[in-house]
């Protein structure tokens, strides 16, 4: 199995593990007689365990190297799988909620910033079509959770069944990471200044991702540059003259700023994937069918463009796909505001997902590179992203609540016209990563 196949099969069994317990949260809730109060209370705990677990998956993989962190890390996901429905009571449930979403937003951590690593190794841009990955085994482990749960199965057969089969996927991808060392000797060869998207190895243009094409990361300390070759320690990303991440680190400004671009991005996701087929039924009249057919054109939107992006980043470059993204995305948005019908509205949720699907995973390259170390600089941003996933879709109630739909999602449009004037933050700092931090030991 190849490196890149071996990345891409983590994100598979990344999105599989999401997709299956989804499907299973309605018989966890009638199981356990939970209220809807209690089951919205118990869904917040794997948001709460991802934000602790998040800013500490950096230390890990400095620790004990990103390959075996992203190893013990994924198995320790597909593992917690089986937790929630193992859960005797509500207490116990909220306990494994909060394993579960610390072990996923670490294994989420480490296994972008490996991604990273990997691009920066092979030359090319990689990210967008991971996140694709992620998206396919998130919606083939739904759809197959769909119809176990139709079939009457007991959540707790089904979800130990996948927990042990996702475990083997891991396994056996596992086995074909790139190891460190190897990261460590690509740094010592960089990349040749012909800035062609076609030639040599796939190279990029003058995009403005370090590490690319007529930009070689610059000499700002980050290990694994152009001009700054790892140390013989095994452990890519570690520093010669910068101690280990602290056990508890919050972004940087630099990460704090690429940040505000995910988060304009994951708040149009989050808003559009939770209030599309609410949106069609009450301002278009559609049906049952056709606003459920509105949310999976979105969704599908998304995963497609997700893994054909990173043939258009090769070309124009990240800030030049984040500009014609969002102005993609802004012209879905102005059709969902202005949708009276199901086709249009449609249509315009199809554009935002065009838009916006590349954005979070050019995000999340550019604050690897951006940060200290790959892992600080991911989980810097995934720790904003996660927030805005959290706070989206009950922002978009409230305003619909006030103002209407259309407002709601007019605002969301505005949001994602911010992104667009944003993307030149995308572009590598040339000054030390390390400059500005803020870091709070735990």
């Amino acid at each position: 199995m190849s490196h890149h196949r071996a990345i891409a099969a983590v994100f598979v069994a990344h999105g599989a593990v999401a997709g299956s317990l989804s499907t299973r949260i309605p018989w966890i809730q009638e199981h356990l007689h939970l209220t809807p109060g209690a089951l919205g209370l118990a869904l917040l705990c794997p948001s709460i365990g991802a934000f602790v677990g998040m800013p500490m998956a950096s230390r890990l993989a400095y620790r004990f190297g990103n390959r075996a962190a992203t190893r013990v890390l994924l198995a320790l996901w597909c593992a917690g799988l089986a937790l929630p429905a193992l859960s005797p009571s509500p207490v116990w449930l909220f306990g494994a909620f909060l394993l579960f979403g610390a072990a996923a937003g670490m294994c989420d951590v480490a296994m972008n910033a490996h991604a990273v690593l990997l691009e920066r190794h092979l030359g090319r841009s990689i990210m967008s079509g991971l996140h694709g990955m992620w998206s396919v085994g998130s919606l083939a482990a739904g759809g197959l959770g769909a119809l176990v749960a139709h079939a009457g199965i007991d959540a707790r057969i089904h979800l130990g069944a996948m927990s042990l089969a996702l475990l083997g996927l891991g396994a056996a991808a596992g086995r074909g990471l790139l190891p460190d060392s190897r990261m460590a000797d690509s740094a010592h060869n960089p990349l040749p200044d012909n800035g062609t998207a076609e030639s040599g190895r796939g190279l990029l243009p003058d995009s403005g991702v370090a590490g690319f094409g007529h930009n070689p990361l610059p000499d700002n300390g980050i290990a694994g540059s152009a001009h700054n070759p790892l140390p013989d320690s095994g452990m890519a990303g570690a520093r010669r003259d910068v101690p280990a991440p602290r056990r508890f680190a919050l972004p940087t400004r630099g990460i704090l700023v690429i940040g505000l671009v995910g988060f304009c991005a994951t708040f149009a996701e989050g808003a559009s994937s939770n209030w599309s087929a609410v949106y069609l039924t009450a301002v278009a009249d559609a049906g049952p069918g056709l606003a459920a057919a509105g949310y999976t054109v979105f969704i599908l939107c998304m995963a497609s463009t997700r893994l054909l992006g990173d043939h258009v980043i090769r070309r124009i470059g990240p800030v030049a796909t984040v500009r014609a993204g969002g102005a993609v995305a802004a012209v879905g948005g102005a059709l969902v505001v202005a949708a009276r019908t199901p086709a249009l509205g449609i249509a315009g949720f199809a554009l935002v997902g065009l838009g916006i699907a590349v954005i979070v995973p050019l995000v999340i390259a550019a604050a690897g590179n951006a940060g200290t170390t790959p892992g600080e600089g991911v989980a810097g941003v995934a720790t904003i992203t996660y927030l805005s996933g959290l706070i989206a879709p009950a922002v978009t109630g409230w305003v619909a609540g006030a103002l209407g739909y259309p407002a709601a999602f007019a605002l969301i449009t505005c949001v994602v016209v911010l992104l667009t004037l944003l993307a030149p933050v995308l572009r590598p700092s040339r000054t030390s990563p390390a400059e500005g931090d803020v870091r709070v030991d735990a």
